[in-house]
């Protein structure tokens, strides 16, 4: 059973969460999972310059061939836990169009079914709306189903499965930002 979330904010990667933000990495690290979403595998032993690469891909300066403008934010609760990241990509190359979208996020091991996901994933709609996404396509494994309840309790509509090189297959969703309802057609 899911408990209530008490009050959180995705809050743009800053120096000041430097320690609740090393124990989050540190414990992600830890569990042997992958590193969900990409932007929490960069390595914060030097912290101000990984802050700082933050901020330039989001201001789209110095990015990677092939990549995208993105932003950041790390889900931070009430007594100053950083319990998730979601990283929200300005717009889609041919490939984040299949097996990308524009946000991925993830929660921390062990905080999951407390209901973080959902509302972090609500809050990233609100960010992509203010980025002048107006829908956002959201991507999960076929086989992640806690991730397709989030996306679709969250108003999503699924589009065409996209099947990787290695057979794994990717559910894909559209979803309306910043109103929470489904989006009228997948494009």
């Amino acid at each position: 059973m899911q408990r209530q979330v008490g009050k959180v904010a995705l809050i743009e990667p800053t120096e000041a969460l430097k320690g609740p933000y090393l124990a989050f990495y540190e414990e992600w690290r830890a569990s042997g999972e992958s590193f969900i979403p990409w932007v929490i595998e960069m390595d914060p032993s030097d912290f101000a310059g990984m802050v700082q690469t933050l901020r330039e891909n989001r201001d789209g300066v110095k990015i990677k061939e092939g990549w995208v403008a993105s932003s950041t934010y790390w889900l931070v609760t009430e007594d100053s836990r950083v319990v998730g990241a979601v990283n929200i990509r300005h717009s889609l190359t041919e490939r984040l169009l299949h097996t990308g979208g524009h946000i991925g996020y993830g929660v921390l091991p062990s905080e999951r079914r407390q209901g973080y996901a959902g509302e972090m994933l609500k809050q990233a709609l609100l960010k992509a709306k203010e980025l002048g996404i107006g829908k956002a396509l959201v991507v999960c494994d076929a086989d992640n189903t806690a991730s397709e309840r989030t996306i679709r309790s969250n108003g999503g509509l699924e589009d065409s499965e996209y099947t990787e090189e290695d057979g794994n297959v990717i559910r894909r969703f559209w979803m309306e930002t910043g109103s929470g309802s489904r989006p009228e057609a997948a494009k």
